[in-house]
């Protein structure tokens, strides 16, 4: 049998689609079948069991209603008797289906809208299934396109085969495109929408800078040149820190290039962004040194449970170790991870002059000492009562000056102090509510449990109940900013490993973990550091 023209027409529409699209052709027949299906229950009752087929090779439609097999039909329309049924088919039992053909159907206007609408929800469906299972998996790589449009800012990014979008706060400040630019952006997210872009781009992303390094430097695209962190200030400056796996190649001027060719290609793509290229060093206090270049550091001081480092430089460098608005700080802070102070030599030798006098009238007070004996005490390092009382005696009968039984009488000034304010601390302790169990935990003083008590801690259950955080404090990095959080023990020397282990003996009492929970935790945890340590 011939095939007429209006069904050879249909299967060129469908041919026509699939190649536009990048689609399969079943799904447009299919979507077009749909399409008929619901032009069809328009004219035959939108309540109709109706189903419509398209024979992929001919391209004739046909149109069935499918009534169920039921004793007694209440709906001719949906439903056919057993009786009727076993007359068509012998077989026929209930719950089966009977198709009854329909005849062929006239489109009319409206009908013919309505089909043309669901064939294009099909296959734009179909078409966003197909660009999300090609892009899922090429997040973290660098796609070039073209500039589709911009819409308040978003750039839509023809990539050929699907199409992204660069929001406004993922381009590069004062960066301008415009229709038909070529664009070239790092993918870092691909997810399943059901409107707008599934693919997300970036020119602002750190990992755009390091892709971008990768395309530019053979030793990193081989693996014996490492990116270790990169912090961006997008459009203005960057610092990225690099180290070499081979002893006999610079990391920085491997980087750098011939007369900067490679460097500068990376520049040019980013809008001119100033990149400070940094040897990467396991030592924290080496790394941020380098970090803060151009600036040169006279001293540096780590608090590693904090993660604050203190840098100190010449006055004449501080404004170039700052950077302007705060920039050269702020992206090596980014980049180390660590929060950085920066201060002057004339800063710090005031504050290093602050704290000799607070600590020489500290010894004077609580020893009973004259101002010489003081000073002496804080210039050969001992900064609190408790260390003068526990330390072996002969680190101070050994300052010049002092014999051993001067050592001895400093020592038990020291102790007899500390056994006062013990016992004055807890007078107040008690006054506060606090429990006497709360005494058996190691490392806690009277002085700790005022301090928990006036938090309204009183109890093992209540101690049992606290995080480190809550002891030592923490802190939280936001835009390269670091705010540090004070802990009820900030003010004691307890470090967040001592304040751990006083919350899991405050459990243990409490009966809220058992010995054999602590064994098993610490399995688990070896278990995984050795699989971490093999992969």
């Amino acid at each position: 049998m011939a095939v007429s023209a209006n069904r050879l027409e249909l299967l060129q529409i469908a041919d026509a689609v699939a190649r536009e699209k990048v689609i399969d052709r079943e799904i447009v027949l299919a979507a077009m079948a749909d399409a008929i299906q619901k032009a069809a229950r328009s004219r035959y009752g939108t309540e109709s069991n109706i189903r419509a087929d398209i024979n992929p090779k001919t391209g004739e439609i046909r149109l069935q209603r499918l009534l169920e097999v039921v004793e007694k039909a209440e709906d001719y329309s949906t439903q056919i008797p057993l009786e009727l049924a076993r007359d068509r088919n012998p077989d026929a039992a209930l719950g089966d289906f009977i198709a009854d053909p329909l005849p062929p159907m006239d489109f009319g206007r409206i009908a013919a809208q309505s089909a043309k609408q669901v064939i294009v929800q099909k296959v734009r469906e179909a078409e966003r299934d197909r660009q999300f299972d090609e892009f899922k998996d090429r997040t973290g790589e660098i796609v070039n396109g073209t500039v589709k449009r911009v819409e308040y800012g978003n750039v839509i990014v023809d990539l050929g085969r699907g199409e992204g979008i660069i929001r406004r706060d993922e381009m590069i400040p004062r960066e301008n495109v415009r229709y038909g630019d070529r664009v070239r952006a790092y993918v870092y997210d691909v997810r399943r929408e059901q409107r707008g872009p599934q693919i997300f781009l970036s020119r602002t992303h750190p990992q755009f800078m390091v892709k971008l390094f990768t395309m530019e430097v053979p030793e990193i695209y081989d693996g014996i040149i490492q990116v270790k962190s990169v912090a961006r200030d997008p459009g203005s400056r960057a610092k990225i820190a690099v180290i070499s796996n081979d002893s006999s190649i610079d990391p920085v001027g491997a980087c750098v290039g011939m007369r900067g060719s490679r460097v500068q290609a990376v520049v040019g793509e980013l809008q001119g962004e100033k990149i400070d290229i940094i040897p990467w060093s396991q030592d924290p206090a080496t790394f941020v040194v380098n970090a803060l270049q151009p600036a040169e550091v006279a001293k540096v001081v780590l608090d590693e449970d904090a993660e604050r480092i203190e840098v100190v430089v010449p006055d004449e460098q501080l404004s170039l170790a700052i950077g302007r608005r705060g920039q050269n700080v702020r992206l090596a802070s980014q980049l180390t991870g660590w929060d950085i102070d920066i201060m002057t030599e004339a800063e710090e030798s005031e504050r290093r002059q602050k704290e000799f006098n607070e600590r020489t009238n500290l010894f004077m007070d609580s020893l009973d000492v004259d101002e010489m004996v003081g000073q002496v005490l804080a210039s050969e390092g001992f900064a609190a009562v408790e260390e003068l009382a526990y330390v072996d005696l002969d680190e101070i009968s050994s300052i010049d000056g002092f014999d051993e039984e001067t050592a001895q009488e400093i020592q038990q000034r020291a102790r007899e102090f500390l056994e006062r304010l013990e016992a004055e601390m807890d007078e107040k302790r008690k006054a506060l509510g606090v429990q006497d169990e709360l005494r058996e935990i190691d490392g806690i003083t009277a002085q700790m449990m005022v301090a928990l008590g006036e938090d309204g801690i009183k109890t093992i259950e209540d101690f049992a109940g606290c995080a480190a955080d809550d002891l030592v404090g923490w802190t939280e990095r936001k835009n390269g900013e670091t705010k540090k959080f004070e802990g009820l023990f900030s003010k004691f020397d307890v470090s967040r490993v001592e304040a751990e282990q006083m919350i899991v003996q405050a459990r243990l009492s409490a009966g809220w973990i058992t010995q054999e929970d602590l064994a098993k935790g610490t399995e688990e945890e070896v278990t995984e550091a050795e699989a971490e340590q093999e992969a």
